[in-house]
């Protein structure tokens, strides 16, 4: 499907970037399960290492088949290009390292993956590449964060896990300024639920372990934006530290990508049910959910999402050891630290995915000792109650 087509995201979900006459007329994109590829001759071989003729060379730099699933990625988020990555921390390190260098500065959204954090530390430790944490909820607050030696604005948005929503349009009007890029980790949303380039930022980065593959049995990341700088990235980052995708995971995303929309359709409506039971139960203490009007940036929802996502965060009434005997009490669903599976999933931020993030820091960010990050999935939202409201009346 060619990219000036006028299909719908549901559409371009399952036919962008592929041709079947391209393919021996395979329906479904074949896996180019190979290492390297021939070339007929040493002067061919030549030329395409020198760029002056298409074609593949070797997997770690491009394949058939991830070319596919790069092309897709890249139509759905309205993006130039993209890049596929072996897992989501190779995009967020590809990113990171190519837009920065030594005693450059990166601001960041106050709350982040702890990965992402812990990366952030170790280029500031190992490397000088300075970063700081901001609300960036104002103009005021944007503009005290920037620096003379910021080099890009990085955000999540929800953010992982408290739910915060940060003004795209906001920070990508005075970045736009400063001359400053923007990066968006879209993962919680996926591009059918937001579109941050449409906004005017300039990358978006996914996990695509969660929404994008959908069935938990793939590791992998995406990157996207325009071509200058995916071309650049692909040139350094991608190419010299190795994280690349493999054409059997890159044909899985392709897979999960087909059913994409009615997944988060039905991650969203099963979201709404589930909070609206949890904040009228007597021992659930917070709930934070996007798609909720009591949101404190509810405004800002309704102006960037299209829906509140699949994702809650909630506390129970009482201390940290009664939020591990409620998880500990569930049955039907399962404490792992992904989301975006099928499967609901619950876990513990403070002692797992930001365990790395000092205590004082989480505080900042408000992850507390009590918080709970729920993935709901794919099940009947009946169940997935029911299975809640027996572990709450433990409490």
């Amino acid at each position: 499907m060619k990219k000036e087509s006028n299909y719908r995201f549901e559409t371009k979900s399952i036919h962008a970037g592929y041709e079947a006459k391209n393919h021996s007329d395979s329906l479904t994109p074949p896996i180019y399960q190979t290492s390297t590829f021939t070339f007929s001759s040493i002067q061919q071989g030549a030329n395409r290492f020198a760029g002056v003729e298409d074609g593949y060379i070797y997997s770690r730099l491009s394949n058939p088949t991830v070319t596919v699933l790069e092309e897709r990625m890249a139509q759905l988020e309205e993006g130039e290009a993209a890049l596929a990555f072996g897992s989501g921390m190779a995009a967020v390190s590809a990113v990171l390292i190519g837009l920065t260098k030594a005693n450059d500065h990166v601001l960041c959204s106050k709350g982040l993956y702890g990965c992402t954090f812990g990366l952030l530390q170790m280029l500031q430790e190992k490397y000088s590449i300075l970063h700081s944490l901001s609300d960036l909820s104002t103009a005021d607050e944007i503009l005290a964060g920037i620096r003379e030696n910021t080099t890009c604005i990085y955000i999540e948005t929800p953010i992982n896990p408290t739910m915060k929503i940060i003004d795209l349009e906001l920070v990508t009007k005075i970045a736009k300024e400063k001359g400053i890029k923007v990066v968006v980790d879209n993962t919680f949303l996926t591009p059918y639920l937001q579109k941050p380039l449409e906004i005017g930022c300039d990358l978006v980065i996914h996990s695509a372990t969660k929404y994008i593959g959908g069935h938990g049995d793939v590791i992998a990341g995406i990157v996207v934006g325009d071509t200058d700088t995916i071309s650049y990235l692909k040139k350094t980052t991608q190419k010299d530290i190795g994280g690349v995708i493999s054409p059997f995971d890159a044909w899985l995303l392709l897979r999960g990508l087909k059913t994409l929309g009615v997944r988060m359709d039905r991650h969203c409506k099963n979201a709404e049910k589930i909070v609206e039971k949890l904040r009228n139960h007597s021992k659930v203490k917070t709930v934070y959910y996007p798609g909720d009007k009591a949101h404190p940036d509810y405004q800002i929802v309704k102006k960037q999402m299209k829906e509140g996502g699949g994702l809650i965060s909630f506390e129970v009434i009482g201390s940290f050891e009664d939020s591990v005997k409620f998880a500990d009490h569930l049955k039907l669903i399962k404490i792992a630290v992904s989301l975006g599976d099928a499967e609901t999933l619950i876990q513990h931020p403070a002692s797992m995915t930001h365990a790395v993030v000092p205590e004082d820091t989480r505080k900042e960010m408000g992850i507390t000792n009590e918080l709970l990050r729920l993935s709901v999935g794919l099940e009947a939202w009946e169940d997935i109650w029911k299975d809640l409201e027996q572990a709450l009346d433990q409490l």
